[in-house]
C-alpha cells in the first residue's frame, strides 16, 4: 500500500522531531536520493511503489553512485548533503526516514532491499539483524 505524502511526511516528522514538514521533507528527499543510487532492479521499483509519487521519482531518479556506499559513508554523505548537518544529525535524520520506508516496505520487501546494501544498513532502517552487533 503507497502512503500519502502528507501521512509519510508526517510520519518523518514525528520520528525525527522536526519542527515542520518542511524539515522532513528536506530530509526525506537527501537520504531518497542516495539511497536510490544504491538500489537496482525490480526491488528499488517495488519499494518506489510503497512510496508518494514525488519521493518515488527521486528514488527511481537518484543521484549517480560512483560505487557502493558503507553505512558510515552514507552517513557521511547525508550529511554533506543536508546544509548544517553533522554527522550525528544526518545519522539522525537517516534514521526517520529509513524507519518510516521500511515499515511503508513491509518486512518482506525491506529484507531484499537491504539485500542489496553493504553490511551495517540493517541499522539505519532500524532493523538490526539477529546476532550482528556493530
Amino acid at each position: 500500500m503507497t502512503l500519502r505524502w502528507e501521512a509519510f511526511l508526517e510520519e518523518v516528522r514525528e520520528r525525527g522531531e522536526y519542527d515542520t514538514p518542511q524539515e522532513a521533507e528536506r530530509v526525506a528527499r537527501v537520504v531518497l536520493a542516495l539511497l536510490g543510487a544504491h538500489l537496482v532492479g525490480h526491488v528499488r521499483a517495488e519499494l518506489a511503489a510503497r512510496l508518494p509519487e514525488t519521493l518515488a521519482l527521486i528514488l527511481l531518479n537518484p543521484l549517480q553512485a560512483a560505487e557502493p556506499l558503507s553505512s558510515e559513508r552514507f552517513v557521511r554523505a547525508t550529511a554533506a548533503w543536508i546544509e548544517g548537518a553533522t554527522e550525528t544529525t544526518a545519522l539522525w535524520d537517516i534514521g526517520a526516514v529509513l524507519s518510516t520506508v521500511a515499515d511503508a516496505a513491509g518486512d518482506d520487501l525491506t529484507e531484499r532491499v537491504l539485500l542489496q546494501l553493504p553490511p551495517g544498513y540493517d541499522l539505519l532502517f532500524g532493523r538490526p539483524q539477529p546476532g550482528r552487533r556493530p
